[in-house]
Parts: structure tokens; C-alpha cells; sequence
């Protein structure tokens, strides 16, 4: 049986990157050979979302947070840019995070309900 997930992301600068998870982030990892880093992630969920009508079915990532105004702060300070605002949706507030290296990635804080139990609602 699927005992976890493995999620792949392409950097123009992939060490910088790398840098980015392991020193700013602090995330766990193992050399895979030639300085090819591994990293634990937090846990995670998978949603299913219907691709619209004539869309090629495709996968995102996305960073869950419990409070997006203190993170960004905190993750500003360790280099990450954010190029767009923050904006209110119906399930969380959402911006888009460009860590070093070029990759840009969803960072979220769920107003949803979630089997991580990542926030706590008030």
C-alpha cells in the first residue's frame, strides 16, 4: 500500500533551493548521492478537484501555514519573496511564495476543515 508521497520541483537554481529547505526551513534530509537532498516534509493532505471543462488534468503544491501574516514575515526574513498579496477565499488565504532558486510555490492558511488539524479555528 502508498505509505507516503514523494513531490518533485524543478529549479532553475536547484542549490539554492536546496539551501532554502535545509538552512531557512530547517527541514530534515538525506544525501541521495553527489549533494542530491531528500527532505522530510511536514504531513500532508491530498485534495481531488474536478479539472474544468476542456483543462488538461494537472498537480499543484502548496505550503499550508496557521497564520499567514506571521509566516510570511518569518520566511521574508530567511529570503523568500512574495510576490502577490494575500487574498481571501472561501476555503483560506492564499499568496504565492518565490523561495531562492526560482521556484515559485501556493502558500495557504485553510479556513477548511483538515485531518491535520494544522489550525485552530476561532
Amino acid at each position: 500500500m502508498i505509505q507516503a508521497v514523494h513531490a518533485l520541483l524543478y529549479a532553475p537554481d536547484a542549490e539554492r533551493a536546496r539551501a532554502f529547505f535545509r538552512d531557512a526551513l530547517g527541514w530534515r534530509s538525506v544525501d541521495a548521492g553527489g549533494g542530491w537532498l531528500i527532505f522530510a516534509t511536514p504531513p500532508a493532505e491530498l485534495a481531488v478537484h474536478p479539472a474544468a471543462d476542456g483543462a488538461r488534468a494537472h498537480h499543484e503544491l502548496s505550503f499550508m501555514c496557521d497564520d499567514i501574516e506571521a509566516t510570511i514575515a518569518e520566511l521574508k526574513a530567511k529570503g523568500a519573496e512574495f510576490p502577490t498579496p494575500v487574498s481571501d477565499h472561501r476555503w483560506g488565504r492564499l499568496t504565492t511564495m518565490r523561495i531562492p532558486g526560482g521556484v515559485e510555490i501556493a502558500l495557504y492558511q485553510p479556513l477548511h476543515a483538515s485531518p491535520l488539524d494544522l489550525t485552530s479555528k476561532s
